[in-house]
């Protein structure tokens, strides 16, 4: 896909991972609700931000983005899975995702818990599956490691927990930052750290990559707060207001709404100043990072 703009990349990206997305589940010898489950979330669509980024990043070391198309199929496996569990009435208790009725509204509780539980667990043995001439078992163990580190326990698990906790509390925007560093954010950043595991990227191109990573998901965050107050149903597809239904701080309620918009543009400054120092060719990660900043879904 080199030499075309970007809009053209992003389509053809989210074309090719909700093909790949099917297909896999195809493949499935399973008892057919559960695969409808999982199938009917995984289909919700959505903007598919983290392929676009893994497949950007690719592209940026001159990379043919589809040999990273399982890694992203895993990614988005693992992320459907979070948004299933996060809106079960334990949880977030949300009726709508992306304009759809949410899992359990359609299947149920327990099948909506275990459809997540089957997502995640086929996430991995998707990693460990990949069969391809210049991926090698090391950055297969690699990508298996980071992507656990990231979704578990001091990642996303953890910001999840943490920001349960932080419910009907009036957090500092340090706390603020630990829970989104870790909910939202590491799941951001592996998508780019395994673009340049996939990459062969140095150490030192990684950790300018892992700075652009950590603004964006901040970034990403705030921007989804600030959706919170002032967009609609129609646009994100989801309740308006159900940070503050459920007692959440918010970037908005800890710095105002101006504020939370101030530090946005921060963080996207910040952001590609990482992305400049890593040296390569920048321009589809650029155009993420202005995507992000600007989106209204």
């Amino acid at each position: 896909m080199a030499g075309i703009n970007f809009q053209t990349f992003s389509k053809t990206s989210k074309q090719q991972i909700e093909e790949s997305l099917t297909e896999l589940i195809k493949t499935l010898s399973a008892p057919l609700n559960l695969v409808k489950s999982m199938d009917y979330s995984l289909q919700a669509g959505g903007k598919r931000l983290r392929p676009l980024l893994l497949f950007s990043t690719l592209h940026g070391f001159n990379k043919d983005p589809k040999i990273g198309l399982q890694v992203a199929a895993a990614l988005e496996m693992l992320h459907t899975y979070s948004l299933i569990h996060d809106d079960l009435p334990s949880m977030d208790n949300d009726d709508l995702r992306r304009g759809k009725p949410t899992n359990h509204k359609v299947f149920g509780e327990a099948l909506a818990i275990l459809a997540g539980d089957a997502l995640l667990t086929f996430s991995f043995q998707l990693l460990a599956e990949i069969n391809h001439p210049e991926i090698s078992n090391e950055m297969k163990i690699n990508l298996i490691q980071q992507l656990a580190a990231s979704a578990g326990p001091e990642g996303m698990v953890g910001g999840q927990v943490a920001d349960m906790e932080g419910e009907e509390k009036s957090l500092s925007l340090t706390e603020l930052q630990y829970i989104h560093e870790r909910k939202t954010g590491k799941l951001l950043q592996y998508s780019i750290i395994a673009g340049a595991i996939l990459s062969n990227a140095s150490e030192k191109q990684i950790e300018h990559l892992k700075g652009f990573s950590y603004h964006i998901g901040l970034a990403f965050q705030i921007r989804d707060d600030i959706l919170d107050v002032e967009g609609t149903v129609e646009d994100i597809g989801k309740p308006i207001g159900s940070d503050q239904n459920n007692q959440k701080s918010t970037y908005p309620s800890v710095l105002t709404m101006d504020g939370a918009k101030k530090e946005l543009q921060e963080h996207i400054t910040l952001a590609k100043q990482s992305l400049y120092e890593a040296n390569i060719n920048h321009h589809y990660l650029e155009q993420v990072c202005d995507l992000i900043a600007a989106r209204n879904k």
